[in-house]
This record gives C-alpha cells, sequence and structure tokens, in this order.
C-alpha cells in the first residue's frame, strides 16, 4: 500500500484548520503532518520538514499566503501547493497559478472538492474550482480581463494589503521591502489600475471582490 499523501494545512484560523483536519484524516490516503497559523510559519515548517502538498490559505494576515506561496517555490520549485481562498476574481486564480501554485479551490466548495484537489495537486495535475475555471473561460473569450492583471507579482502583493488598509511602512516591515520601493509599487499600481489614492484602490478590490465590503 503507498504512504498517505503529506499535507499542511495554512490558515490563520485555528477553527478552520480543525475542520479541515477532521475532514482529512477520515480520509484513508491523507495525512494532515503538520499546521501553520502564518505564512511565515509555513514557510519556516516546509523548510524543516517539506509536505506533499500544501494548502495555503491566501488572506493570511502578516505574511500572506501569495507571499508565502511564492517563498516556498523560490526556495523548492517543485513544490506543490493549493491555494484555498474566500476570493472568487479569476484576477487572483490566475495570480496563484502565475507564481505557481498548481490548484485553486474557493472555500465555499463542497468538503469532496478538497479531497480531490489535494490528490490531483498531489500528483502534479492542476485543479482549478469548476466554476471559476467557467468564469476564467468565459472572461478569456470575451476579452474582459480585469486592469488587475496587468499588476505584476509583487505589485498585486502590495495592492491587496493597500486594499486591506496597510500603510506603506506596514507593507514595507510585512514583506521585508524598503519603503521606498513599496512607495514605487504603489505609484506603478495607481497608474495601471487609474487610481488616485489608497481609498480608490480598496473599492477596485472590493469591486473584484479581493477584500470585504
Amino acid at each position: 500500500m503507498n504512504r498517505p499523501i503529506r499535507v499542511m494545512l495554512a490558515d490563520d484560523h485555528a477553527v478552520v484548520r480543525m475542520g479541515f483536519r477532521l475532514l482529512l484524516e477520515a480520509t484513508e490516503d491523507l495525512r494532515v503532518t503538520a499546521e501553520a497559523d502564518s505564512g511565515e510559519a509555513a514557510y519556516r515548517l516546509y523548510q524543516d520538514d517539506p509536505v506533499d502538498v500544501v494548502v495555503m490559505d491566501i488572506a493570511m494576515t502578516g505574511v500572506s499566503g501569495l507571499e508565502a506561496t511564492s517563498r516556498i517555490l523560490a526556495r523548492d520549485p517543485g513544490a506543490r501547493v493549493l491555494a484555498l481562498s474566500a476570493h472568487e476574481d479569476p484576477s487572483h486564480v490566475r495570480h496563484m497559478l502565475k507564481i505557481g501554485a498548481l490548484g485553486y479551490l474557493c472555500k465555499r466548495s463542497a468538503p469532496e472538492a478538497l479531497i480531490e484537489a489535494i490528490r490531483a495537486v498531489a500528483a502534479g495535475r492542476r485543479y482549478v474550482d469548476a466554476q471559476l475555471a467557467q468564469r476564467m473561460a468565459v472572461q478569456g473569450a470575451a476579452a474582459e480581463r480585469s486592469p488587475v492583471e496587468r499588476l505584476s507579482e509583487r505589485e498585486y502583493e502590495v495592492f491587496l494589503h493597500l486594499s486591506n488598509g496597510h500603510s506603506v511602512n506596514r507593507i514595507a516591515e510585512m514583506l521585508n521591502l524598503s519603503p521606498r520601493t513599496v512607495g514605487t509599487h504603489l505609484y506603478n499600481i495607481k497608474q495601471k489600475l487609474g487610481a488616485s489614492n489608497q481609498a480608490e484602490i480598496a473599492l477596485i478590490a472590493m469591486r473584484h471582490g479581493l477584500v470585504g465590503g
């Protein structure tokens, strides 16, 4: 018998991790061998003991799942990450897949979908939530991609932090960048999105379902 798929759960909500753990531990071929309550913890744990699949929540406080995924894949290009998020805008999915995540699943998906997604990602196959995949296909066919998709990966990360009300100095601290570098990203973000200030950036993020209203 093959060994179970080793999974890390990275989510800053303990109740969510517990629910996922109970679900996965009831499945014969899956085992939760690590849990992280932040992006930074997920990166450190993966360094110490690489797992088969990292189930990564995107919207964690501090170092986000987006940044943690980038760091893990920079260190281990073969890492297999399944992004798990409440964000359902296709631009968010494309950014995660672009930086190397193999899968993207909405938190509102059925429990069976999480199991299916982990198995697919563990096998090296791409998995995207069915409804999101359909929206991406329709949007692509209609050439209606969001201006948010014009942002680089680092700009997108800064954009999400700005949308959540973080200051330039706080973002610089979280991402290990200089305030000047973050300021440059902010300028580029405003130019690409046609926004004049942080409030307008937050409104754009809200329209795309990337932050709560």
